[in-house]
């Protein structure tokens, strides 16, 4: 069974917290790649994270906060390589200073991967065909009855273990691309993820042969905690600048303005009860 979903920062305390300048002063003695600040993320990118699968164009709410904490940084460039989402947090070196890919902290992960402290808190949704009962019928009771299925390693997948419980074992799959096929094929009744990445899938993605939308997302689940951050190599001593600037970017208000501009419109999902 997956961890349960815990909430909790990178582990930095006051005393080992470096300055902003300072962290600016010693960057390139931390990159990977000195003069380059190495970011990675999946292939493909959905909206609302990424746009036109493109995380170098600076758009979609994951593509620039790597920007804005590039700039915090002082960082001189950026550059993009691919992650798998499952191979993200085994153990291990890294060829990047940090992933970011909707990835949320877990005390599983944390074993074996460092992470950054927040840059955005998330809930959980559901996301089901229009035609499917769940859309109507979604009691706490009625919703331990549906077969569910995601994308292995997903705290989506850890949620349905952990809070719903269904009566039917989630079927889980390698990839999110199978998940949504095996739901637009009625093999599931409904798969879990994110509120904006569940709210792009059945407003824009998840589609009939003719171009219809044929999904919907049910609703969203109240905050258990969960949190995406940056995945570093564990131990590394990039960790501590990254928070800093992260920090600094929620206390100028820059992480507020990203979510509005990138993620606002996904904040008014009903919410319903596991």
């Amino acid at each position: 069974m997956a961890s349960l979903l815990v909430f909790a920062t990178s582990g930095a305390t006051a005393a080992s917290t470096p300055s902003l300048a300072s962290c600016r002063a010693t960057l390139s003695t931390l990159e990977k790649h000195p003069g380059t600040l190495t970011a990675a993320t999946d292939n493909p990118g959905y909206t609302p994270w990424f746009v036109n699968n493109t995380p170098s164009n600076g758009k979609g709410y994951e593509s620039a906060v790597v920007y804005a904490l590039a700039k915090e940084l002082g960082a001189s460039k950026v550059s993009w390589v691919t992650e798998p989402f499952d191979a993200s947090y085994t153990p291990g070196y890294k060829s990047f200073d940090f992933d970011i890919n909707e990835i949320s902290y877990t005390p599983a992960r944390a074993k074996a991967v460092s992470f950054s402290v927040s840059y955005y808190d998330v809930n959980q949704s559901i996301v089901a065909l229009k035609t499917n009962p769940i859309v109507k019928n979604h009691t706490p009771a009625e919703l331990k009855t549906y077969q569910y299925g995601d994308q292995i390693g997903t705290t989506g997948l850890s949620y349905i273990q952990n809070y719903i419980k269904p009566t039917h074992a989630a079927r889980v799959y390698p990839t999110l691309n199978e998940a949504l096929t095996a739901l637009q094929a009625g093999q599931i009744d409904a798969l879990v993820i994110d509120t904006p990445t569940g709210q792009y899938m059945a407003s824009a993605q998840l589609t009939s042969a003719k171009g219809k939308l044929i999904a919907t997302q049910v609703g969203q689940f109240p905050s258990v905690g969960e949190h995406y951050g940056l995945l570093l190599q564990k131990g590394s001593a990039l960790t501590a600048c990254v928070d800093v600037a992260l920090n600094a970017l929620k206390a100028n208000g820059t992480l507020a303005a990203l979510q509005k501009q990138w993620l606002g419109i996904y904040n008014s999902v009903p919410f319903i009860k596991p």
